[in-house]
């Protein structure tokens, strides 16, 4: 029978290595590779890997495999030893300039991680509509529409690419604000704008990052995030904005892909995601203030290419 002081004990002994602290400090912000941590820690795969061993034991990082690469996420202990323990942790290394160090140095491995995105996108401008019809696109994004209300309202679509989907939502009378980071797809989406007529409703286009959207709280009545979880270096970050800027009773839906080994996708697609857990998703829709999403799985068509299932996630954002 384990009694409070061997717990104590345990917990002493798994934070006494100050490495382990930085890991879990590092995993609780972001899901990172082992490469990632490599880079941010100055250290030897052998002796991160070491560790990271030692903490999934414990129960305090869970690994999840994405293709050939492997995740470690903190996972925040349930027992109040650990939480008091991890609690006065934090507490008392928030100005350690060890902490603050690994901070920065994160912040620079999840700007290359986006980086790497952004340019595969930027190289392919106008070509990624031919691209894109690989998954079969089109049936998808109808999906996502119809999860919408009325013609009137403001959208906003992240992550817009060459705009196909606000296109679609003005012809059918909807306001929409089309942002994606990616300056070749933004000029294609405005020349395809200015090609042909809205309909009823107006597209504005402007480039802003997913996970830091310019527009204040509640700005939009509904937000759409149509294949771009999978090429964001946050999701999480990505759907928490979502939450913010959309009103109450307002809307977030996301399709994308589900979790999945077609590694063609990397080189080909630009992901960097190979797909998400359906429970993931929608732990992150809770953890950014929405209710608990409604998902519907689609499984693939199979023409062509060997593709993997894909969700429809949809939440509402509820008062206060």
């Amino acid at each position: 029978m384990t009694t409070p002081a061997d717990e104590l004990q345990r917990v002493f002994r798994t934070l006494s290595d100050p490495t382990r602290i930085r890991i879990l400090r590092l995993v609780e912000t972001e899901p990172l590779v082992v490469q990632e941590l490599m880079e941010v820690l100055g250290m030897t795969q052998s002796r991160v890997s070491r560790h990271l061993g030692i903490l999934r034991d414990a129960g305090l990082v869970e690994d999840r495999r994405d293709g050939t690469f492997v995740s470690y996420r903190f996972d925040p202990p349930k027992d109040a030893t650990w939480q008091e323990a991890w609690q006065l942790v934090c507490r008392r290394l928030a100005d350690d300039p060890t902490a603050q160090r690994d901070a920065a140095a994160l912040a620079q491995v999840l700007e290359a991680r986006s980086s790497g995105s952004r340019n595969f996108f930027d190289s392919i401008g106008a070509e990624w509509d031919s691209l894109r019809t690989v998954f079969n696109d089109g049936e998808l994004r109808s999906r996502a529409i119809s999860r919408l209300a009325e013609p009137g309202q403001k959208i906003l679509d992240v992550g817009t690419g060459t705009g196909i989907l606000a296109l679609d939502l003005a012809r059918l009378g909807m306001d929409v604000i089309g942002v994606d980071n990616s300056t070749s797809m933004l000029e294609a989406a405005q020349a395809k704008r200015d090609a042909q007529p809205q309909g009823r409703g107006s597209v504005t286009f402007e480039r802003a990052e997913a996970h830091e959207l310019p527009f204040p709280d509640g700005h939009v009545d509904a937000v759409l995030a149509h294949m771009v979880l999978h090429s964001l270096a946050s999701p999480l970050d990505a759907i928490t904005e979502m939450a913010r800027v959309v009103r109450t009773e307002g809307r977030v839906i996301v399709a994308d892909f589900v979790a999945h080994r077609h590694e063609w996708m990397r080189n080909e697609l630009g992901v960097l995601w190979l797909g998400f857990d359906i429970d993931a998703v929608s732990g992150w829709f809770r953890e950014a203030g929405l209710d608990t999403p409604e998902i519907e799985v689609h499984e693939p068509e199979g023409r062509g290419r060997e593709l993997p299932a894909t969700f429809i996630a949809s939440a509402t954002k509820p008062g206060s």
